[in-house]
């Protein structure tokens, strides 16, 4: 098929010209995100190939549609930037990859805790200007502590099973427990007992319209005081304005962030010569008790070339069935 690749970086291609050797389809990359106004650039191709940060909206749809695409292979699991009516209405089938690699997503969920205890990065700082003082940079034991997973699929099974080895007590929010979880300690409880209770609130749930905000002021209220908040998942499971509140009367004692709700105008660009405009993003960056990094959870070797892989596959099986195992839709 003749697939154009919005949003793409070296390494995307790296991956995917990979991975084609198996496949053979006729790939054109474009740097471009793809929203209403870049949607003219697929005009004569059978499918795009769309990202996290890509705007999948009605008026990009209709675009698409007018253009001849008959299908949108995201290459990721999320798919909260794709309205899936209007992909219906003008029959483009979307297809993602549900699962590229839980483990690098879990992983960073714990470099971020472990980070933010111990104070690595002001540490690293320090050590870099000469100032070996210690004074600052105290932690305490994970060993003990409780820990609150909200969603429990198969990167909160890891984050579990990780912390489960840290000696942590699990606390565990999902509408749809999981046995794999009960089995390795964690106890279902309600968002507001887990909020309640842990020492650490990590976030692995999908971004719906009941999970929008989960983290707001009423939440932020109900946590322990010092709690350290990590959010690997969507950026807008939280309302950044309760987070910085809650830093700031100090209820937050630490924040671990890999995603940002308005991330769509400052991750995966080198923005390191320009002034950044957003002052919600820029306060966060004022807190030595904050960590940000940019979308960067999912990002080994591994998952590159299982999204690579998985999205080829993707459309190979639509091009052969006109369906495909890993196919969304509204009723999703």
């Amino acid at each position: 098929m003749k697939i154009i690749v919005f949003g793409t970086k070296p390494y995307d291609r790296t991956y995917f010209d990979e991975a084609n050797e198996s496949f053979d389809h006729d790939i054109t990359y474009l740097e471009t995100r793809l929203d209403h106004r870049s949607a003219r650039l697929a005009e004569g191709a059978d499918a795009v190939c769309a990202f996290v940060n890509d705007t999948l909206d009605a008026a990009t749809l209709e675009h698409l549609s007018a253009a001849g695409v008959r299908l949108a292979a995201l290459r990721c699991a999320g798919y909260n930037n794709v309205d899936l009516e209007a992909a219906q209405k003008w029959n483009i089938t979307v297809v993602r990859v549900p699962a590229y690699s839980p483990y690098a997503v879990a992983e960073h969920t714990i470099a971020l805790v472990l980070a933010l205890n111990r104070k690595v990065h002001r540490a690293y700082n320090r050590i870099r200007e000469g100032n070996f003082a210690l004074d600052g940079l105290m932690g305490v034991d994970i060993n003990g502590l409780t820990a609150g997973v909200v969603g429990t699929g198969n990167i909160g099974t890891i984050v579990i099973r990780i912390l489960t080895g840290f000696g942590c007590r699990i606390l565990a929010c999902d509408p749809i427990p999981n046995s794999r979880c009960r089995e390795l300690g964690a106890t279902y409880v309600t968002i507001d007992h887990l909020l309640g209770e842990s020492d650490i609130v990590t976030l692995h749930c999908p971004l719906t319209p009941n999970t929008r905000h989960v983290i707001d002021e009423t939440a932020v209220a109900k946590m322990k005081d010092g709690v350290m908040l990590i959010n690997t998942s969507r950026g807008l499971l939280i309302d950044t304005r309760a987070v910085i509140a809650g830093l700031k009367s100090r209820k937050i004692g630490f924040l671990g962030l890999d995603v940002y709700e308005e991330e769509g105008d400052l991750f995966f660009e080198d923005l390191s010569n320009q002034v950044i405009q957003d002052d919600v993003f820029a306060r966060l960056t004022t807190f030595p008790n904050v960590i940000v990094t940019g979308h960067q959870a999912f990002f080994t070797r591994d998952a590159l070339r299982n999204i690579a892989q998985t999205t080829l596959q993707n459309i190979r099986e639509y091009e052969q069935t006109e369906n495909c195992a890993n196919r969304i839709t509204a009723a999703t």
